[in-house]
C-alpha cells in the first residue's frame, strides 16, 4: 500500500513537470507510458490519500526555512518581535507597513501574513479536490470510505482554523474549483467554527489512531476539536474529549531515545530529533516529518530554526572589550578539541534572528517557583545566554588578545539595532537541531521531525477549560500535570489567572503553539462569554467593536480587545518607543486580525470579500453570509 502511495506522488510530480514544458514536437509524439491523471488518480483510497498526504506534509512547510511563515505568529504576540534590524522591510512598525496591499511573502521580508493567507488557501483548494473526487471513487466499505473523509475534513479545517483566528471573516469553499471563478463571498467566522465542529466530530469518530507517523490521526482531529469546542463556549466537550486523549497519550516523564547519554535532561531528550522519531515516544500526537537521512521517503527538509530563533553573533558587530571582533565560524580545531574555545557554530547554531525574544519570555515567566524548571532561565543547560559564548575568533589568538578563550561580554556601546539582534537569552534545548550535512559550514538547524500537536498542550487546554468553567482547582491540576514534569513547583487555585495559563503555555510551547492564534481565540472568548478580565482589573470585552470603531485607525486604547491589551502590557518594544534605523515598533488595536489582501478583493469581481475592521476598505463592508452545518455551501 505505501509502495503504491509513494509511486502515485512521484507520478504526480512528473505529470506537474510536463504540463509546465514547453510543447515539442518531440513531447507530442505518442508513446507507450502511463499519465496521471484525476480519473485514474482517484480511482480509490490509496489515491485519495496520496493527494492528502501531500497536505499534511505542507503543514511541516510554516515552520521550516529561513524566515519561516511561523514566525509571524511570535511578532504577532507577547512573545518576540522581528529581530531583523539591518533592513527596511521586516514588519516591524505595523501602523506604517501592515497594509491591505504589503506584500509580505519573501524570505527577506520574513513569510509573514501573505504568505499565511496564500498557503491556507492553496491547500483548502487541493483537499477540495479530494473531497469533491469522493463520489467517483470506489471504496472497500463504509470505514474506509469514512477515514478519507475524515482525514479530508481535517485538513480543511486545519486551515480554516488558522484563517478565521488570523483573518476572521473569510470565504468559505468546500467544492472544488473547476473554472475560473470571481464570485466569492464573506463567511461569518462563528458559522465556519460550527460547520467545523461537525467536520472534526465526524473526523474524531472515523480516522483511526495508529497510522505512519506524519499522518493525521485520530487524536489530532480531537486536539483541534478541542479548540473549536472553546471557540464555540462548549468547555465540557471540550474537556470530554481532552481526557479521551491524554489517556491515550501520557506525557513522558522519564528519560528515553537511544541518546540520553548525550542529553543533559529530560527536555532535551523531549524535542531531539531522535524523540520524535521514537516509536517509544507516546507524547507526540501529529508530525511533520523530515529525516535526516530521508528513511521515511518524506524528504529531508531543513528547519533553519537555530537561524531564526538565535542571536546574530557572527556579523563582526559583538566586539571583544578591546574592540576587537570575537566570533568566528570556523574557530581553530585545536583549541576547540583542547576546550580552550567552543564551535559556536556547531554548539549554538549560526543565528540571524529572525525573531527576537521579549522580557516577558526571556524573564517574566521564570519567576522562584520556575527556579528548578528544567526549561527555564534558571536551567543553563536548557537556557544560554549571548554571556556563555566564548570568544573564539582565530585572529585574537593570533594578535594573542587576552580575551580569546574568555566569556562574552555585552559591549557597553552597542546600538539598540545591534542589542535586538544580537544580545538576548533563548531556550538552547528547544531550538537546537544539529545539522551534519552543513559540514564545517553554517549550521541553522537541520533536518528532523517537529511536533504539530502533543499531549502536553491538551493538558493546558484542559486548565484553560476548567479555568472558563471557574474550577479554579481542577485548572491548577493540569497544569501542575506539565509543571511537575518540569521540575517547577506545583500551583494552587489562589495562583489561577488568564496569565498564569498563558504564562505556562508559553515554558511549554514556544515555537510549537500558533501564538498569536491563541491570543486572538481567548479575546474572542472573553467577548463570547462576557467573563471579566481578572488580570485587567475585571474589564468586559465586547463583541461589537472587536477591533476597534468601524473605519481605518491606529487606535491604541485600552479595553477593546484582550489581545492587544495583553501585548501592551507584556511586550516590551511595541508602543513604548522602542527604534531601530529602519523602523520603530508599533501596533494597533485592529491589528489582532491581519488584513485581506487587496488582490484578491480586487480580483473577486462576481463576489464581494470583506476588509477587516481598522484597514482601508472596510467602508465597503457587507454582512458576512451563513455557513450552513451541512450539505454543501457553494454551486459548483
Amino acid at each position: 500500500m505505501k509502495k503504491n502511495r509513494i509511486f502515485k506522488t512521484i507520478s504526480g510530480v512528473a505529470l506537474c513537470t510536463a504540463l509546465l514544458t514547453g510543447c515539442s514536437e518531440s513531447w507530442l509524439e505518442p508513446k507507450p507510458l502511463s499519465f496521471l491523471t484525476p480519473e485514474n488518480a482517484y480511482v480509490d483510497a490509496d489515491g485519495l490519500l496520496t493527494s492528502l498526504a501531500a497536505a499534511e506534509r505542507s503543514m511541516r512547510h510554516e515552520y521550516f526555512g529561513n524566515g519561516s511563515g511561523y514566525t509571524c505568529e511570535l511578532i504577532f504576540s507577547d512573545l518576540c518581535i522581528s529581530g531583523t534590524t539591518d533592513k527596511a522591510g521586516p514588519l516591524q512598525d505595523m501602523d506604517r507597513q501592515l497594509m491591505p496591499d504589503a506584500n509580505f511573502n519573501n524570505a527577506e521580508n520574513s513569510y509573514l501574513t501573505s504568505h499565511n493567507w496564500d498557503e491556507n488557501w492553496n491547500q483548502i483548494k487541493y483537499t477540495n479536490v479530494v473531497l469533491s473526487r469522493m463520489k467517483d471513487t470506489k471504496f472497500v466499505n463504509e470505514a474506509e470510505k469514512n477515514k478519507v473523509l475524515g482525514t479530508g475534513y481535517f485538513q480543511r479545517c486545519y486551515r480554516y482554523w488558522r484563517l478565521i483566528n488570523q483573518f476572521g471573516d473569510v470565504p468559505f469553499i468546500d467544492v472544488e474549483v473547476t473554472y475560473p471563478r470571481y464570485d466569492f463571498n464573506t463567511c461569518d467566522r462563528w458559522s465556519i467554527l460550527r460547520r467545523m465542529k461537525k467536520e472534526l466530530e465526524f473526523a474524531y469518530q472515523w480516522v483511526p489512531e495508529q497510522v505512519d507517523r506524519g499522518h493525521t490521526t485520530k487524536s489530532a482531529c480531537g486536539v483541534l476539536l478541542m479548540k473549536v469546542y472553546m471557540s464555540l463556549g462548549e468547555f465540557d466537550n471540550a474537556i470530554k474529549v481532552g481526557n479521551e486523549i491524554v489517556a491515550k497519550h501520557p506525557l513522558m516523564v522519564n528519560r528515553f531515545t537511544s541518546t540520553k547519554n548525550n542529553h543533559p535532561n529530560l527536555m532535551f531528550d523531549l524535542h531531539s530529533v531522535e524523540a520524535k522519531s521514537d516509536p517509544a515516544n507516546t507524547e507526540g500526537i501529529l508530525y511533520g516529518v523530515s529525516e535526516p537521512n530521508n528513511a521515511s521517503g518524506t524528504g529531508s527538509a531543513k528547519t533553519e530554526i537555530m537561524a531564526n530563533c538565535v542571536p546574530m553573533w557572527n556579523n563582526n558587530v559583538v566586539k571583544t572589550p578591546s574592540g576587537k571582533t570575537g566570533f568566528a565560524v570556523t574557530p581553530d580545531s585545536k583549541d576547540v578539541a583542547a576546550g580552550i574555545v567552543e564551535d559556536v557554530n556547531k554548539t549554538y547554531g549560526r543565528g540571524i534572528a529572525r525573531v527576537r525574544p521579549t522580557n516577558y519570555f526571556q524573564y517574566t515567566i521564570w519567576t522562584e517557583k520556575e527556579k528548578n524548571d528544567l526549561r527555564g532561565r534558571y536551567n543553563h543547560d536548557s537556557w544560554r545566554r549571548m554571556e556563555d559564548l566564548i570568544y573564539n575568533d582565530p585572529a585574537l589568538k593570533k594578535a594573542n588578545d587576552p580575551w580569546y578563550g574568555k566569556k562574552a561580554v555585552k559591549p557597553v556601546n552597542m546600538s539598540c539595532g545591534d542589542s535586538i539582534r544580537c544580545w538576548f537569552s533563548w531556550p538552547h534545548y528547544k531550538v537546537y537541531i544539529p545539522d551534519p550535512t552543513a559540514g564545517s559550514g553554517q549550521w541553522k538547524g537541520g533536518s528532523s521531525p517537529i511536533y504539530l500537536m502533543r499531549s502536553a498542550e491538551v493538558y493546558l487546554m484542559l486548565a484553560e477549560c476548567y479555568y472558563w468553567k471557574d474550577n479554579l482547582g481542577e485548572a491548577a491540576n493540569m497544569l501542575n500535570v506539565v509543571r511537575k514534569r518540569a521540575g517547577a513547583d506545583l500551583l494552587t487555585a489562589q495562583d489561577i489567572n488568564i496569565g498564569e495559563i498563558l504564562n505556562e503555555r508559553a515554558r511549554e510551547l514556544y515555537y510549537e503553539e500558533h501564538r498569536h492564534i491563541t491570543l486572538v481565540r481567548i479575546a474572542y472568548t472573553y467577548a463570547l462569554t462576557g467573563k471579566p478580565c481578572e488580570i485587567f482589573d475585571g474589564r468586559i470585552y465586547k463583541m461589537e467593536n472587536l477591533c476597534g470603531p468601524k473605519g481605518a485607525s491606529n487606535l491604541k486604547d485600552a479595553g477593546y480587545n484582550f489581545w492587544f491589551d495583553w501585548i501592551s502590557q507584556h511586550n516590551n518594544f511595541y508602543n513604548k518607543g522602542v527604534k531601530n534605523r529602519f523602523a520603530e515598533y508599533t501596533m494597533s488595536v485592529h491589528h489582532m486580525l491581519w488584513p485581506i489582501p487587496n488582490k484578491d478583493i480586487r480580483a473577486n469581481t462576481n463576489g464581494h470579500i470583506n476588509q477587516n475592521n481598522g484597514y482601508l476598505g472596510c467602508e465597503n463592508n457587507v454582512t458576512p453570509l451563513q455557513v450552513p452545518e451541512e450539505g454543501q455551501f457553494m454551486k459548483d
